[in-house]
């Protein structure tokens, strides 16, 4: 049986990633940290070279695929990485701290890159949009577009995507997909950039509560559960590839819905779900500040590069998803 090995495995998007390989009759072995709990997931310091040669050593199968599914958090030795919080303030904490950001996501995925290409295991690592710099009028983005990450975030992504792409130059077996930001099933609406802005709605509804939200960047929220299929795809798709063949195969690759949206619409999507009036926000239109993080304006991505490979790029609706999940069936 192929197995399928998933790092980040109790986090929003690794959870689906399992959920998805295990729908494919993948055996799948999930890692994880702060929340590992066995026997479902194995903790694992992605920060140690020697527990994670002996996670995949102790797998072992015919295939193993490892998903590097980290895209926020994660806790390295000693060094404590932030949760993405809300109003999507990652990005804000890799800044404060980008020798932790580039522990994550550079020094770790090297760890793992060599690892994977030593013992010829399909290395999936996913990526941002935030390696663009998201300038009015240029998107939608190929995956082959100029980067230039407008933050620390997006730069310390980008040098792990390099990194995972220079150890697997020979194997061809390291596959980049960038994604943008996503909402699903979560455990607490924290782990979300858009799921936390259910409760930004509900603050909204306090007496004078003048809830300030972003009405100028554009985003495309795009669902874990769908993100989770198409990593299957993929390794499908470069598992089942004759050998020989492999490098004509693109090494990056984009995913995202087409709901094109600010965070303010997003939350009048909320509203009107929940029933429920927005008096209490206000659309802020400001863009970036000068002196703090700086935000894309819209990076769009573009998945051509799936289509050729003749995997789908269809996602759930945005509305529909939502509606059920708060159980708001409206005709």
């Amino acid at each position: 049986m192929r197995t399928a090995l998933v790092t980040g495995a109790t986090g929003l998007l690794g959870r689906q990633v399992c959920k998805a390989f295990s729908r494919g009759g993948w055996d799948v072995v999930g890692t994880g940290f702060s929340r590992a709990k066995l026997p479902s997931t194995r903790k694992v310091d992605l920060g140690s070279e020697e527990e994670i040669e002996e996670a995949l050593d102790d797998v072992n199968p015919l295939y193993v695929l490892l998903i590097h599914s980290l895209i926020s958090s994660y806790k390295i030795a000693h060094l404590t990485l932030p949760n993405p919080g809300a109003a999507n303030r990652f990005p804000d904490k890799c800044d404060t701290d980008p020798e932790g950001a580039r522990a994550l996501n550079v020094t770790a995925s090297v760890t793992l890159a060599r690892a994977t290409s030593a013992r010829s295991i399909l290395l999936i690592y996913i990526s941002t949009d935030y390696v663009f710099p998201g300038r009015p009028g240029e998107a939608p983005y190929q995956a082959n577009s100029p980067t230039d990450p407008p933050n620390t975030y997006g730069q310390t992504k980008l040098e792990g995507e390099r990194a995972i792409l220079a150890e697997n130059e020979v194997s061809c077996l390291g596959v980049v997909l960038r994604v943008p930001v996503l909402y699903g099933e979560v455990e607490e609406n924290k782990e979300s950039a858009v799921n936390v802005l259910m409760d930004a709605v509900q603050k909204a509804q306090e007496k004078d509560a003048q809830v300030k939200m972003d009405d100028w960047a554009v985003r495309y929220p795009t669902n874990t559960e769908d993100v989770g299929r198409v990593c299957r795809d993929i390794a499908v798709k470069y598992v089942d590839t004759e050998v020989g063949k492999r490098t004509a195969l693109p090494k990056l690759l984009q995913f995202t819905s087409e709901d094109r949206m600010t965070k303010y619409n997003i939350c009048e999507i909320f509203a009107e779900i929940m029933g429920v009036p927005l008096d209490g926000m206000v659309a802020n239109k400001e863009g970036n500040v000068e002196g703090g993080v700086q935000r894309p304006y819209d990076t769009h991505l573009s998945t051509s590069a799936l289509k050729q490979l003749d995997i789908s790029v269809k996602t759930q609706s945005f509305v529909g998803w939502w509606r059920r999940e708060v159980k708001a069936y409206r005709k």
